[in-house]
């Protein structure tokens, strides 16, 4: 796609200059604030999941350069990331601090998950939270493989509202206060048949496959025109050194 994309040299400076098999210590600094990632998982079909975690500043906690660990808290029950991690351990970690650096950071790595009782025996100084809503079930044990930026070209700039404004408590389990049934999914559930999960694709592949390099080729150009009309008249933002 780069060479298709004519943007081979431009990646190759960003892989020399921004992409790091570990985590540098502004990273280190970055992560330890956060309070909220998005999380990419797949299964071992390569059915992919997103997703959002969030907690207190440090609840995704570095123990080094190459190693993060996160809670998951009591959910719905589906556990989709969870069931994920078991049959692909491979994940994508991103992080976006719209709030003061308006800058983000990817993670890419490989994850284990670890009883609550065996994480805690080995790192006794992990937190500890009374509610059930904010209790840890089991952790998830990231060995960072890639960690590059992700540039302030669109993100927003937001404002956090005060604890006193905001309508429930972090980590609470009463449904309404959740969200309950907010875009009506519960209310029509009877006059429904049960969800199955869509038939994965053939094993031919996308329906450009059978054309081979030809067909890639339509589909390359056709993504470098759509963005060349998208992006007409804008520059790419320079990535600096911000996690240097």
């Amino acid at each position: 796609m780069q060479r298709a994309l004519g943007t081979t040299a431009r990646a190759d400076r960003f892989y020399r200059e921004q992409v790091l098999d570990r985590l540098n210590d502004r990273m280190r600094d970055f992560v330890g604030r956060q309070e909220m990632f998005f999380l990419a998982t797949a299964d071992r079909h390569g059915e992919c999941d997103s997703s959002f975690r969030a907690g207190p500043p440090g609840f995704l906690q570095v123990l080094d350069d190459r190693t993060l660990v996160y809670p998951e808290y009591r959910g719905n029950g589906v556990h989709a990331s969870l069931g994920n991690i078991e049959e692909n351990p491979h994940l994508g970690i991103m992080l976006i601090d719209f709030l003061r650096d308006r800058i983000g950071l990817h993670i890419n790595g490989r994850a284990r998950i670890v009883p609550d009782a065996e994480m805690r025996a080995d790192r006794p100084e992990l937190p500890v939270d009374p509610v059930p809503g904010r209790r840890a079930r089991v952790w998830v044990e990231v060995t960072v493989e890639e960690a590059y930026i992700h540039c302030a070209k669109h993100i927003p700039h937001l404002r956090k509202v005060p604890a006193q404004d905001r309508a429930q408590a972090w980590g609470t389990d009463d449904v309404k206060r959740k969200g309950g049934d907010f875009f009506g999914a519960a209310a029509g559930a009877g006059s429904r048949p049960p969800y199955t999960r869509p038939p994965r694709e053939g094993a031919d592949g996308p329906p450009w496959a059978g054309e081979g390099a030809a067909g890639w080729r339509r589909v390359a150009e056709q993504a470098l025109a759509e963005a060349r009309r998208r992006d007409a008249g804008s520059r790419p933002a320079p990535y600096g050194g911000w996690f240097r």
